[in-house]
């Protein structure tokens, strides 16, 4: 019961800042439910966490499109291009050793963190449209993005949001808001793929994602409503939290580092 209680709670939190910010949220799944709920193994970790995002980032994009921050072509096609890129990642994944995969997790999340700090330098475009005539150009970044970000994303069992979001700003411009909210189509397509390739391995605690989905609601719910009255402080908001993705993820690289090193070692 303490442990559903904690998942609980750490769904609410995951929840939260994927209404506020898109998938950031989901780099926080995987060390919340070893570190904070208590699942000793580093793969169910994953499973489960990717069953939940999925499902988060799902019942978020509804409210967002509700709110109309969704370049839907743009999104679609990241999204079906990544999923198959998140599905060669669990493969990978689900074939290195627990310990040696938190350390490199750990490293992502440092680099994302001061990424994360980085100011934008382009201005947006409102009116950015996936279509034969921008397609040539937008195409082939939305490709070689999303790609990436699908493999990165199946291979650490997260939702991929935390580099979905700059990678839809890199490659077209548009809007914070838009980017946010496009993102979470990508963020529930890749966790689904994750999902579907651990829970074929038995890697998936099913109550315990029950209750970290519930908390992704309530907190989904209270972080969308706060999305746009936030969108002036957005950055001040995301520099905060890459301080702190970054500080998680030096723990992580810590706390694993000599198993990692006595694999590439052995």
């Amino acid at each position: 019961m303490e442990m559903l209680i904690l998942g609980l709670t750490a769904g609410t939190l995951v929840g939260l800042v994927l209404g506020l910010i898109g998938g950031g949220g989901s780099i926080l799944a995987v060390p919340m439910l070893i570190y904070v709920v208590g699942v000793t193994s580093p793969h169910v970790a994953i499973g489960t966490s990717a069953v939940a995002v999925a499902a988060s980032a799902a019942i978020n994009l509804v409210l967002h499109a509700r709110q109309g921050t969704v370049k839907w072509r743009c999104a679609a096609m990241f999204a079906v291009v990544g999923a198959t890129g998140a599905w060669v990642g669990a493969t990978l994944g689900k074939a290195t050793d627990g310990r040696s995969l938190l350390a490199l997790f750990g490293a992502v999340m440092i680099a994302v963190g001061l990424l994360m700090l980085r100011p934008r330098t382009v201005a947006d475009n409102p009116n950015v449209r996936l279509d034969i005539q921008s397609i040539t150009i937008l195409g082939p970044r939305l490709v070689a993005t999303s790609a990436a970000t699908g493999f990165a994303s199946g291979y650490f069992g997260i939702g991929g949001g935390f580099l979905i979001v700059p990678s839809l700003l890199f490659a077209t411009n548009m809007p914070m808001i838009a980017a946010v909210g496009s993102s979470l189509l990508a963020v529930a397509t890749f966790g689904t793929t994750t999902t579907l390739s651990y829970s074929r391995s038995g890697l998936v605690d099913w109550p315990l994602a029950g209750v970290f989905i519930a908390g992704g609601v309530l907190g989904g719910a209270v972080g969308t409503r706060f999305a746009k009255v936030l969108e002036r402080r957005r950055r001040v908001l995301i520099v905060s939290f890459g301080v702190f993705v970054a500080a998680v993820g030096m723990y992580l690289l810590l706390h694993g580092l000599p198993a990692l090193v006595h694999r590439l070692g052995g």
